[in-house]
C-alpha cells in the first residue's frame, strides 16, 4: 500500500501522469491509423494521437487556470 500514497502523492504527479497519457496513446493510435485515409505509418498514428492528447491536457490545464487562478 505505500507504493500507492507514493504513486499518488503531489511530488509524483508527471510521472503518473506521463504513464497515464502513454497508456491512453497506445488505446487510441490505432484508432487514428484507421480513420486517416491511405497506408499511414504507425510512428505517425502515435505521433497525431500523441499531439491530440496533450493538446487536450493543455486545454484542461489552463481552463483550470483561468477558472480556479487562486490555485496557482
Amino acid at each position: 500500500m505505500e507504493y500507492l500514497s507514493l504513486a499518488f502523492s503531489k511530488r509524483n504527479r508527471f510521472p503518473l501522469i506521463l504513464f497515464l497519457l502513454l497508456c491512453v496513446n497506445v488505446l487510441l493510435a490505432p484508432i487514428v491509423r484507421a480513420a486517416t485515409p491511405g497506408a499511414e505509418s504507425r510512428f505517425f498514428a502515435y505521433t497525431i494521437t500523441l499531439l491530440g492528447l496533450v493538446t487536450l491536457s493543455f486545454c484542461v490545464y489552463l481552463f483550470v487556470v483561468i477558472f480556479q487562478p487562486e490555485r496557482f
